[in-house]
């Protein structure tokens, strides 16, 4: 994974989003008899594209899910339905490398999961489906880099919180040009409010979904976005969640209002988000859920360069505190305990330069009292005090820790302290917020600095705060990560004039973001 773009890349990403739109005439692999077998379906069975992600060294995960009718359940026969799969080395597939047959389940929303193993370490691959004589576009993926590869560049976009009625998803047709190895999403890729007229895109259904049936349907809403179905067929994509694919703030089992949701009726309804989830998310079968539960926190290794440990900072939290004392109780987790064991063991042990973990939620502190004293947002890490303190306590033996993180809507890159109440403690660390992919629109620049700017003094470990939406850009080396706010000036229409809202450096044996 080096900054070397080969002809064959080029060519694909010049295609662009076009290549989604086009079923091409190119051949069909399976022969005229396995053809024949199959039950003629609707039109448009490849609506909701296709996808790539969790890349290995020597694998990856294809995904699609057959849905001629994207927003009424999907349109479907309740009948398996064999999916032709093949992964080549070229775009026109004259080097087919592998290729199969999947089964598309209606249980699982005739979604389509291929954990393809034995590819090579470090290199661009093309894949496509084919079921009922429909051909999907051709994706592009990659592999992780060889385990003992220690060089090179590898270059990651952070992206999260893309709200459907808050504006078009115009950041990914720049993160497409910037050709990334992999997108890194953080959470909240759907959101579950009721429809509204007040953006300028309006949800689906009436209220907001409960069903299986309604999460279906709204995360069909969501992949119709042409850009995010490009940047889908184009890179592979690390992926978790937060809050919004289910509840708005939910903790553990605990709803945003268990006045309002009782204890089953939310069980029901993690239930039913968790399965839509992984229906439309390319991840592996250990993330197929179990109920309520749904195994998401998962290390990736990019060769010696990288180890990238995902959290899942809402399953095993506590309820929120709603008290500075409250933030303060030693019982307070975030994490739980097997998943801060297997965290700690990750981060202790690891062989990488760089220690990258992807939280939901941000991590450094946030005070937003004016003057003496503290206000934290108590969703966040902010509320889980001493578990935090401990973790950035840990981070003092670790290698070169990186935080990435979302949720907040706003771009907000600081130091990490070991003590955020002695600003001169120590540095043991850097994290990045990304900004929104399109949540909170388009915000008025000169009214968020007017309401935050005044809080830098109390925040002096802040080193950079904007609420334009975008998403960042990292060039990761052994000796350095060089990052890029990328924004875009509206998600109010179709298309946007992207920009580097700002430029940082993360020195190799030197915790701590410099402004370049």
């Amino acid at each position: 994974m080096t900054g070397a773009v080969s002809p064959d890349r080029r060519r694909f990403l010049a295609a662009g989003a076009a290549a989604l739109g086009a079923a091409a005439s190119a051949q069909l692999w399976l022969p005229t008899s396995a053809r024949a077998a199959e039950t003629p379906l609707p039109d448009g069975v490849f609506s909701l594209g296709i996808s790539s992600g969790d890349p290995l060294p020597d694998g990856i995960v294809l995904w699609t899910r057959l849905a001629p009718d994207p927003l009424n359940g999907g349109g479907m026969p309740d009948q398996v339905v064999p999916v032709e799969w093949e992964i080549a080395e070229d775009a026109r597939f004259r080097k087919s490398v592998r290729r199969g047959v999947a089964p598309a389940r209606p249980e699982y929303g005739h979604s389509v999961h291929v954990d393809v193993r034995g590819l090579r370490p470090g290199r661009d691959y093309w894949y496509r489906f084919r079921t009922s004589g429909q051909l999907s576009a051709t994706g592009r993926t990659r592999t992780a880099p060889h385990p003992d590869s220690s060089g090179g560049r590898l270059r990651v976009a952070l992206a999260s919180c893309q709200n459907w009625q808050n504006g078009y998803f115009t950041p990914y047709a720049d993160m497409l040009s910037q050709d990334p190895d992999f997108v890194l999403f953080v959470g909240d890729y759907i959101y579950e409010s009721a429809p509204s007229n007040a953006g300028p895109r309006r949800h689906e259904g009436t209220g907001e979904p409960y069903s299986l049936l309604q999460y279906r349907n709204r995360y069909a809403q969501y992949r119709s976005d042409p850009d995010l179905l490009a940047m889908h067929a184009n890179t592979p994509w690390v992926v978790t969640f937060d809050d919004h694919e289910v509840d708005n703030d939910w903790a553990g089992e605990v709803p945003q209002d268990p006045d309002k949701q009782s204890h089953d009726a939310f069980v029901a309804r993690l239930t039913a988000a968790f399965q839509a989830y992984y229906e439309h998310m390319p991840v592996r079968a250990s993330a197929v859920p179990d109920g309520p539960h749904i195994q998401m926190y998962r290390r990736l290794e990019f060769g010696r360069l990288m180890r990238l440990n995902v959290l899942d900072t809402r399953q095993f939290r506590s309820d929120q505190a709603t008290t500075q004392a409250g933030a303060e109780d030693p019982a307070m987790t975030m994490m739980g305990a097997e998943q801060k064991a297997w965290l700690l063991k990750g981060l202790r042990h690891s062989p990488a330069r760089w220690n990258v973990i992807a939280s939901q939620i941000m991590m450094a502190e946030t005070d937003i009292l004016l003057g003496a004293g503290k206000q934290w947002f108590y969703d966040a890490w902010d509320g889980y005090q001493v578990e935090r303190n401990a973790l950035l306590e840990d981070f003092k033996s670790v290698r070169n820790p990186v935080v990435l993180s979302g949720d907040r809507h706003l771009t907000m890159i600081s130091d990490l302290k070991e003590d955020f109440a002695d600003p001169d403690s120590d540095v043991v660390g850097a994290e990045f917020v990304g900004t929104s992919i399109s949540s909170n629109g388009d915000q008025d620049q000169a009214a968020f600095h007017a309401q935050w700017d005044p809080l830098m003094a109390d925040n002096p470990h802040w080193k950079v705060i904007d609420a334009h939406r975008g998403y960042h850009l990292f060039d990761i080396r052994r000796d350095g990560i060089d990052a890029k706010v990328r924004v875009v000036d509206t998600v109010l229409k179709p298309t946007a004039a992207p920009s580097t809202y700002a430029s940082l450096r993360v020195e190799a044996g030197d915790p701590g973001v410099q402004v370049v």
